[in-house]
């Protein structure tokens, strides 16, 4: 070991600046914690605050809006990891019919290009398309329709979160997905044309059976931050009209929180989703490891 330590020592040294960065942003922070379980008040600090033991938590799931906060979080993120792994196959599917792979590169760069543009941006982008007298509404007037409140309605909200935030994310997906289709032996396909197989019995009974593995990888390590519904993506285009079916856990925390004061509560609440996050992630490590083989540890 101390050979192998000799032989690698510049790799660890540029370990240093970035171990640094996390113990100070990442473990630095869990100290505060202890705001979670007392009356907290940034006059007295961590030491002079009066310890109240679990008022905050028993607070919080009592509490109507932290209740509708968390439905809407698993509602909202199940539906993201359902459309978000759907969407990609069907379209690595399409894309692996093109012949032409100058046309397949092309589209391949133009659904991965979203990944890279962030939610503020998008954010406006949205806004001007969706609004009241955004394109859309003004194409569905032509055909003598009323609008639709795509932002406003607490109906529609929620759908449209889901639906953008798969638009942005699915190109990432689809390239996975594609380079498992590559990898698939051709000789499989031509055993089913052989056996008098079309393209569309190749892609049941060959494409789909070998992307199983990697479709249940996606998944389940998905599931392992369904209680992250997008803070970036629903803070910049929700609204109080919409709080009743938008308001997720995150956005739930930044407005008691910080914005109301109450720490003591945004702590409660940060703690409850780390640790059932936690949870989930090591549900979803171990299922994956199982399924397919996928090891972190």
């Amino acid at each position: 070991m101390l050979r192998q330590l000799k032989k690698e020592w510049p790799l660890h040294v540029l370990l240093i600046p970035g171990l640094i960065i996390t113990a100070i942003f990442s473990y630095g922070p869990i100290y505060g914690l202890i705001m979670a379980f007392q009356d907290f008040s940034p006059a007295h600090g961590f030491w002079g605050s009066p310890w109240v033991g679990l008022d905050n938590f028993r607070w919080i799931f009592s509490e109507a809006q932290f209740q509708r906060a968390l439905f809407n979080t698993f509602f909202i993120s199940l539906m993201k990891i359902f459309f978000g792994v759907v969407t990609p196959v069907v379209f690595a599917l399409l894309l692996n019919e093109i012949r032409l792979s100058s046309v397949k590169r092309v589209f391949q760069t133009i659904i991965y290009i979203p990944n890279f543009i962030s939610w503020v941006i998008l954010a406006g982008i949205f806004m001007t398309i969706l609004g009241s007298r955004g394109i859309v509404n003004t194409t569905i007037g032509l055909f003598g329709l009323g609008p639709v409140d795509f932002l406003t309605d607490p109906g529609n909200f929620p759908w449209t979160m889901i639906w953008t935030d798969v638009w942005r994310r699915f190109g990432f997906g689809t390239v996975v997905y594609l380079a498992t289709i590559v990898s698939i032996d051709p000789g499989l396909y031509e055993s089913a044309v052989m056996d008098g197989a079309g393209r569309w019995k190749q892609t049941i009974k060959v494409t789909l059976p070998l992307m199983t593995p990697i479709i249940i990888l996606m998944s389940v390590l998905a599931l392992g931050n369904v209680l992250d519904a997008g803070f970036d993506q629903i803070f910049n285009l929700y609204s109080p009209s919409v709080f009743e079916t938008g308001d997720i856990i995150q956005t739930y925390v930044f407005r008691v929180g910080l914005h109301g004061a109450n720490f003591e509560i945004g702590a409660a609440v940060g703690f409850f989703n780390s640790v059932v996050s936690l949870i989930l992630m090591l549900i979803a490590l171990s299922v994956a490891y199982k399924v397919a083989n996928y090891k972190v540890f």
